[in-house]
Parts: C-alpha cells; structure tokens; sequence
C-alpha cells in the first residue's frame, strides 16, 4: 500500500520537506497557491503539485480521495485563514495533523503593530518614503495612505497578476521592485537607499524568510521598520519536523 502525505506548502520549508518525503518514496501531495510557487517543485514521480484554492468542503472531499495517513501544514505564519480551514477539515476527516512553524525573530527596535490597519494609521501620521515588503496581497489597504503613490515603493513577487495589480491601484512603476527572496541584508540595504525609505513594513517571516537581513538593513539605512505582528499559534521548526518524518516512515521501510 502506497504511503500518502498532503503538503500544504508555500515556503522554503515546504520545498525541503517534499523533497525529504520524496527521497523515502512517500507519495507527497502538494498544495501551491500560485503555478509560480508549483514551479520551483522538482520533476519527481513522488511528487504530485496542484494550484487550485480550497475550500474546506474541497479539502475534506480530497482527504476522503487521497486517503493521506498525515497532513503537514508548512505554509507562511501570516497565511492564518489557510491554516484554520485545513486544520478544521483534518478535525472533520480524522485525519492527523502536523503544523511547521517557522520560529518568530527578535524584532528590537522595531514598532509592532497587530494589523495592516495599525501600520496605515501610525504611517498616516508620519512623513517621508515607505517601503512595503509585505507583498501585494494587501497593496489596496496602502491606498489609503495619504499621497500613496508618491511615498510608497512596494516589493512584489514577479508574477504578471502582482504587477499588474499594483499599476491599476496607481502605484508608479518605478517604484515597483518585482523579486523573489529572500534578500541578502547587502541587497535590502541598497534598495532601501534607493527608494530613500524613513519606514519599512514588513511581516516576521523568520530568518528563513529573510527578516533578519532585513532588520539589520533597516537599521544601517537609518530607517524604522514596522513590523505587522503573527497570529499566536504553535508548531515545530523544520528540523523537528524533518526528524520526525524520518522516524516516521524510515520504520514502515524496513
């Protein structure tokens, strides 16, 4: 009988533990939210990546076809919804249920604020340059800055819908980095000072996401960063996982 996990992936982590179940010929199911992220997963017979967006009916009717023996949820500490309705259909279907977190950062220094809401109230108050690390999900809200489109610069992933998002709110193209990171605290640093940034929003993404670079440059150009706070949840970091895994199906092996 073949060995099923559904991967709800997203990250790094997400790739690293697909390839890991992978390599012990576990059949590995593989949630993406966008064909961007489904293409940075190798071609692998154990491997099987699809895009499409679920609900929580569409999730519990796919446990009952996959039949998966576990279920991890590696997606982004901020994609909250996401986690609730897998966690509700895991609940519903019986199926067990394994959560990789990354690990929150210290943020000294920083202004914590619980939502994208507090962040556009504190930066209506302020003057000078912002950059949005946040990505384009949220882009709309930033409309609601006083003279948005002079003040931000936003750093988006580089995909068509992103960009061509941000033009139709009017936000100015050369102010419109489309990149993937992580980003180095070099490359943070230098495209901060070009955007001339006095505030910098971003989510605590770990260090495997690249926050700490990021915090690091912010402090070297002189500017203060915002930072949108996590939801409180719990999990284990992607070593604990990956140990756990071997453990796991490394025993039905032998």
């Amino acid at each position: 009988m073949k060995r099923k996990v559904w991967l709800i992936a997203g990250t790094i982590e997400g790739r690293k533990i697909a390839d890991a179940l992978a390599a012990m010929q576990v059949d590995v199911y593989v949630s993406v939210a966008t064909a961007y992220g489904a293409s940075l997963y190798p071609q692998n017979p154990y491997i099987h990546v699809q895009t499409k967006r679920m609900t929580l009916d569409d999730m519990c009717s796919f446990l009952k076809e996959v039949q998966p023996e576990l279920v991890i949820d590696s997606t982004h500490p901020y994609a909250v919804i996401v986690t609730e309705t897998v966690q509700e259909a895991c609940k519903k279907s019986g199926v067990p249920y394994k959560r990789m977190l990354r690990p929150a950062s210290q943020h000294p220094g920083c202004i914590a604020v619980k939502d994208f809401e507090e962040a556009i109230e504190i930066l209506s108050g302020t003057e000078g340059p912002v950059f949005l690390t946040t990505g384009s999900k949220n882009l709309k809200d930033f409309t609601r800055l006083p003279r948005y489109a002079e003040r931000i610069t936003c750093r988006i992933l580089p995909l068509r819908d992103s960009l061509d998002n941000a033009l139709a709110l009017g936000y100015k193209p050369g102010q419109i980095i489309c990149m993937q990171g992580p980003f180095s605290k070099e490359l943070n640093v230098a495209m901060f000072h070009r955007s001339g940034a006095k505030y910098i929003v971003s989510k605590d993404s770990g260090k495997a996401g690249g926050f700490e670079d990021k915090l690091e440059a912010a402090a070297e150009v002189g500017a203060k960063l915002i930072l949108i706070d996590r939801n409180p949840e719990t999990g284990e970091d992607l070593a604990h996982v990956l140990e756990e895994l071997k453990e796991q199906f490394s025993q039905k092996n032998n």
